[in-house]
């Protein structure tokens, strides 16, 4: 199998400025993003896959970033100005990154696996599982997706304004949250993606049918968008996560090997 990661990050950000290139525990945030596809590849290769890496953003700082490390080869693509807009689907930046991509290595790829630079609470085993689900279901899925249990369910305990009033999201009449259907979060963390879907399929329409998904550990915070995001993160990161299971610490760990020449990058 041929697979193709891809790492997205434009320049700037209203929630949180520069977050894409903001530190994470001591170390760039994206170098958590990096150190799960070197653990993630090294198993892969050693089963015979063929694998690449594409970077695409308009910022230089994370360009300088990524590319100061060391431990992957990652090809490099500049955001044209179309596609650096806030209003740009993030499934039409990879759907970029795809066609430049296999333009550049001459190649076709099987599966799409793109990591949010954003999420880094993640495992290697999750990303294996949203890989293994994809194949397993090559035919009938166009994407799959990561998601958390959801602490709020618009069937019980999630309310809307209508007017001068506020009304439950969904009219059900529930009256344990047991009864209602589950639901879960979108934690923007792993998308495994089907490169023909990306061609054809509507940016909006993207994960309304043909998709699977994998239940990650809830980390209680989906993924940064805001300060209070990024500081309350850290805080479970790093002294709930990073010391209570192994296979976050692994993640951290790695990226402490990455971030032993980011002093060169100033």
């Amino acid at each position: 199998m041929n697979y193709l990661f891809t790492i997205c990050g434009r320049a700037g950000s209203k929630g949180l400025a520069n977050k894409n290139v903001s530190m994470f525990c001591g170390r760039p945030l994206v170098y958590y993003t990096l150190a799960a596809i070197a653990l993630v590849l090294r198993q892969l290769q050693e089963d015979g896959h063929f694998c690449k890496v594409a970077l695409n953003t308009d910022s230089d700082r994370l360009k300088e970033l990524v590319m100061a490390q060391n431990k992957l080869e990652i090809l490099c693509i500049n955001r044209t100005e179309d596609m650096a807009g806030d209003r740009v689907a993030k499934v039409t930046v990879i759907k970029d990154t795809l066609d430049r991509a296999e333009n550049y290595w001459t190649c076709c790829f099987d599966y799409v696996i793109d990591l949010d630079i954003t999420s880094p609470l993640r495992t290697c085993a999750d990303v294996l599982d949203a890989i293994k689900i994809k194949e397993a279901r090559a035919g009938d899925t166009d994407v799959v997706y990561s998601l958390v249990p959801a602490r709020k369910n618009p069937y019980f305990n999630m309310a809307k304004k209508v007017g001068r009033y506020f009304e439950k999201v969904i009219h059900a009449r529930y009256i344990s949250r047991q009864e209602a259907p589950k639901v879960y979060d979108m934690n923007a963390s792993i998308y495994v993606y089907e490169p023909r879907a990306l061609r054809e399929k509507n940016a909006s329409d993207f994960f309304n049918d043909r998709a699977d998904a994998i239940v990650m550990r809830d980390t209680a915070v989906l993924d940064i968008d805001c300060r209070e995001d990024k500081e309350m993160m850290e805080i479970l990161a790093q002294y709930y996560f990073f010391k209570k299971f192994d296979e976050y610490k692994e993640i951290f760990e790695y990226t402490g090997e990455l971030n032993a020449i980011e002093k060169n990058v100033g």
